[in-house]
């Protein structure tokens, strides 16, 4: 039997290599020799055909326990002269004494190509409208079947994105599990749980469907619409009020700091928050922290004695009443 390929060598794992660890190998091969991160590469490209038509085998459970029958026989010289012998009748045979592996009859394949094709029933399955097309694997001539229709199924896939990213949106290219690279343009205001669909991009045609994840951001905080964030003042900023710099996704804005603000006080910065569906936006909120120095030079300690000497106010005196 010609053209025998041992599909567990060209993913790299032992035959005895369970159906997880099978599919990790998979994902691994396909992302190295994709032909998208090696253009205008041949072997690279006959390599990752090599890859899919190994897992496609051995990811069916069912199929993958006919190929290991297969695999048992096929040097054995019963078989190879059944193969050769087109009015054999292979291992039951008048030429070989040999048991049959159940549920194969080896003498039905001219060639190794022959019997992958029955597994993936590419010979056996109706032809779709146009013309058979061909399929060439690398060390055989080019042998022509029919390609059975792939039925239209819509795919769901993970994607996380910055907070920044899921705000603006705009065009950005992603990596799939699958190995493929697609470059999407994202909507603007994206949100966790929302669904962006790429029309044609499934199985067999279908849809792809991308299941958005934000990823929290160290400073912005979203609240529904709002996003709320912490704003940290100097103790004379919150008493004597002061125009600050705020951070928002628009960038850098202004913002007036009343006199004798308190701790968690929360300010609002209107329109600056996240959109929404009707197409305004929620607010800002800013939280504000006021932040005590734990080292102070000089100068400032005396200011801080000549300060605490002139204070009025005691924050103490309605402490028991």
């Amino acid at each position: 039997m010609q053209n025998f390929r041992n599909y567990y060598d060209i993913l790299g794992v032992p035959k005895e290599t369970p159906a997880e660890d099978l599919k990790k190998a998979f994902r691994r091969l396909a992302r190295q020799f994709h032909p998208d991160l090696n253009p205008n590469d041949k072997t690279a490209e006959e390599r990752f055909k090599d890859i899919n038509e190994a897992y496609e085998v051995l990811s069916d459970p069912t199929n993958r326990s006919k190929y290991d029958q297969y695999g048992r026989y096929w040097k054995q010289r019963g078989f190879q002269e059944a193969a050769r012998s087109p009015g054999s009748r292979g291992w039951n045979g008048r030429g070989s004494d040999r048991a049959a592996p159940e549920g194969i009859n080896f003498d039905e394949f001219s060639d190794f190509n022959s019997f992958v094709d029955q597994l993936l029933n590419r010979r056996d399955a109706p032809a779709p409208p146009g013309t058979p097309r061909e399929s060439y694997r690398p060390g055989t001539s080019k042998t022509s079947y029919t390609v059975p229709r792939t039925t239209r199924r819509d795919a769901e896939a993970r994607l996380t994105v910055p907070l920044e990213k899921a705000y603006s949106g705009g065009r950005e290219r992603i990596r799939l599990e699958d190995g493929r690279s697609l470059e999407v343009n994202m909507p603007a205001g994206m949100v966790t749980g929302q669904r962006v669909r790429l029309k044609g991009q499934g199985v067999g045609g279908g849809d792809l469907y991308l299941k958005i994840d934000v990823s929290p951001h160290t400073f912005f905080q979203l609240d529904g619409s709002d996003i709320v964030c912490e704003l940290p003042l100097t103790p004379s900023e919150a008493v004597l009020g002061n125009p600050v710099e705020v951070p928002t996704l628009d960038g850098l804005v202004k913002m007036s700091i009343p006199p004798g603000v308190r701790s968690g006080q929360r300010l609002r910065l209107a329109n600056k928050g996240y959109p929404k569906a009707s197409g305004t936006r929620g607010d800002q909120i800013v939280e504000i922290q006021i932040v005590i120095p734990k080292e102070i030079s000089e100068p400032e300690r005396e200011l801080y004695e000549k300060l605490r000497q002139l204070e009025t106010a005691n924050p103490r005196e309605n402490l028991l009443t």
